[in-house]
């Protein structure tokens, strides 16, 4: 229920009317019956309960938004704790890592062919022998953390990195968001 204020930005950016829901609606699915959305995104934010956060409110909000939108085929998109929720939700392990937090790194895509820089903020993720069907590897960190996964077959897709916290949005974040919400 506390956003940065670029997030509205970015979704805006990318071409969306950005609509919060709150973490107290009693009534989530039907929140989201009535707004007949073109996708949900799961932002950034505390770490999962069950990783030593303190909203579990939260983490009821985001497993609610993501069978909804696994049953109703909603276009899914996670950054940040919103990836670690959808990674949590498909049983992928996530664990306490460092050198994370506040930087920039190069990530590799799966086939090792193309890197490209993001920004950092995380201090839990997913090891890339961690990561479970149907979800596979799109880009991960020199330390074999996962920071970019989609769905085999279902319009779901998560990056680790903070979209919103880059100075200019980045073309390849907001393409991200345009080919998943067509």
């Amino acid at each position: 229920d506390c956003a940065d204020q670029n997030i509205f930005k970015f979704i805006d950016a990318c071409g969306y009317v950005p609509i919060p829901v709150s973490n107290v609606i009693k009534d989530i699915g039907q929140y989201v019956d009535e707004l007949h959305p073109s996708g949900i995104i799961l932002t950034g934010g505390n770490s999962l309960e069950i990783y030593g956060g303190n909203a579990p409110e939260r983490d009821y909000t985001d497993e609610v938004l993501i069978q909804k939108a696994i049953k109703e085929e909603i276009p899914l998109f996670g950054f940040c704790r919103g990836m670690q929720s959808i990674l949590h939700y498909f049983g992928c392990k996530l664990s306490q890592i460092s050198g994370h937090v506040a930087i920039r790194h190069e990530l590799t895509n799966e086939y090792g062919d193309k890197q490209f820089q993001t920004n950092s903020f995380h201090n839990q993720g997913c090891l890339r022998e961690d990561i479970k069907a149907p979800l596979q590897i799109i880009a991960y960190a020199k330390d074999e953390i996962v920071e970019w996964i989609r769905h085999t077959n279902m319009p779901i897709e998560a990056i680790m990195w903070h979209p919103e916290r880059e100075a200019h949005f980045k073309e390849r974040d907001m393409r991200i968001i345009k080919n998943l919400f067509r």
